[in-house]
């Protein structure tokens, strides 16, 4: 014990502190900070939370090899320690990609840059596409006609739409109910919207292996947080159980919604932010976007 008390000891004199601190070093602490909460939180809400806990229990029995001089234990880690750290990172892949794509995402990097100055403004989708989905979703669900719908945001679902088959048509209440339909050869899947069209049907999404979502969701509700994970789409779910109206975003589900909540969100969805006080004329579009939201509800 003398032994560790010493090296202590001849670690803390070896310390060197600057002979002054300047601004530079406040900056450089406060980046320090801000990216370590950022770390915390992004650990805190994916499966690196678990995998953490465990990492810590591995180092912790490291140090006692350590502390105990087992050898044998020590050469071994020493050895596969790149190993572990090239599979950390490609057990962690999808995780670390959801991040880097938050970064970059338009509402978080466009504060900052402004790469579409000068552009006119461009809604997602329309009043009567969030109407029609509106009327579709709740005509589905008093027959408990299961469904589950993907409304595109900033994320491209290339690779998602991919895995059904294209259809390319107007988005309508009709086209939609007939798609989930049972026994159709279509009803199968995701549909994935893009703007104000349906683009593919029967897509195939991914699971999502969260383990606090209650049990009682079936796989087409995991399927809804699935893709909320790993992009900013909207999904809405309809239950075939329960004829329930659920949506998923950011990873979060929410279940048994009412109409006027949906619609809420799918206007955010339409609008993107809120317009800045600067910007007159898209501030004016927006106030009479939502004049008409209020007409609706």
């Amino acid at each position: 014990m003398e032994k560790y008390i010493e090296l202590l000891k001849r670690y803390w004199m070896n310390l060197s502190l600057p002979d002054r601190i300047g601004v530079i070093d406040f900056i450089e602490i406060f980046l320090i900070a801000v990216f370590v909460y950022y770390i915390i939180l992004w650990v805190k809400s994916t499966r690196a939370y678990t995998l953490l806990k465990g990492l810590l229990l591995i180092l912790l029995f490291l140090f006692l090899a350590y502390v105990l001089k087992m050898d044998t234990i020590l050469f071994i880690a020493r050895n596969v320690g790149v190993v572990a750290i090239t599979a950390l990172v490609i057990i962690l892949q999808p995780e670390l990609r959801r991040a880097l794509e938050q970064l970059g995402e338009k509402n978080r990097l466009g504060t900052l840059i402004r790469f579409d100055t000068g552009r006119t403004v461009e809604w997602k989708i329309s009043d009567k596409t969030i109407n029609e989905l509106i009327r579709a979703v709740y005509d589905m669900g008093e027959v408990k006609t299961g469904a589950l719908i993907v409304v595109e945001n900033n994320v491209i679902l290339k690779e998602y739409e991919k895995t059904g088959i294209p259809l390319d048509s107007v988005l309508t209440s009709q086209l939609l109910i007939n798609i989930f339909e049972h026994n159709t050869p279509l009803h199968d899947g995701a549909v994935i919207v893009r703007h104000n069209r349906v683009v593919a049907a029967t897509c195939y999404l991914p699971l999502s292996d969260n383990m606090d979502l209650n049990k009682n969701l079936g796989t087409r509700h995991r399927a809804g947080v699935g893709i909320s994970e790993v992009s900013d789409a909207l999904t809405i779910i309809v239950s075939e159980e329960t004829g329930n109206v659920s949506y998923t975003l950011g990873g979060k589900i929410y279940t048994a919604v009412a109409p006027n909540e949906l619609r809420e969100e799918l206007y955010k969805l339409q609008r993107g932010d809120q317009p800045e006080e600067g910007d007159k004329d898209k501030k004016r579009i927006w106030r009479r976007k939502n004049d008409k939201k209020e007409t609706h509800e």
